[in-house]
């Protein structure tokens, strides 16, 4: 696993970020097992308080789940698979239509550029 960490996130929100698309693309699929602690921060060369946040935010958003003794597994539920997938398509969407009605693209302009964008193999 290789995160280039920006310096303006915290790390624990970056590491849910790459570890949800992860489980999205289906790089982890569901009842997999992740990493434990201890490997994630050795991996990642960073503090393992921080992993643990990581794991405990994403078990408490239902993404994960802990088997006592086995570790962690990814959610079998498709539908909070799924709901993660649409919020974070949101989020992106919402980036993407902001920084374009910063450059002064109306709402008609947007929807042509992405229209445009999309049309092209």
């Amino acid at each position: 696993m290789s995160i280039e960490f920006d310096n303006n996130l915290p790390i624990y929100l970056q590491i849910m970020t790459y570890l949800k698309k992860e489980i999205i693309i289906g790089n982890l699929k569901p009842g997999d097992k992740i990493p434990s602690v201890r490997e994630l921060a050795s991996e990642l060369q960073i503090n393992p308080n921080t992993v643990q946040r990581t794991f405990q935010e994403l078990e408490r958003e239902g993404i994960v789940e802990t088997r006592r003794g086995l570790g962690r597994y990814v959610t079998g539920e498709e539908s909070t698979i799924m709901a993660i997938k649409k919020e974070m398509a949101g989020d992106l969407l919402e980036r993407f239509i902001r920084g374009m009605q910063e450059l002064g693209f109306t709402e008609q302009d947007i929807i042509t550029v992405v229209e445009d964008a999309v049309k092209q193999p």
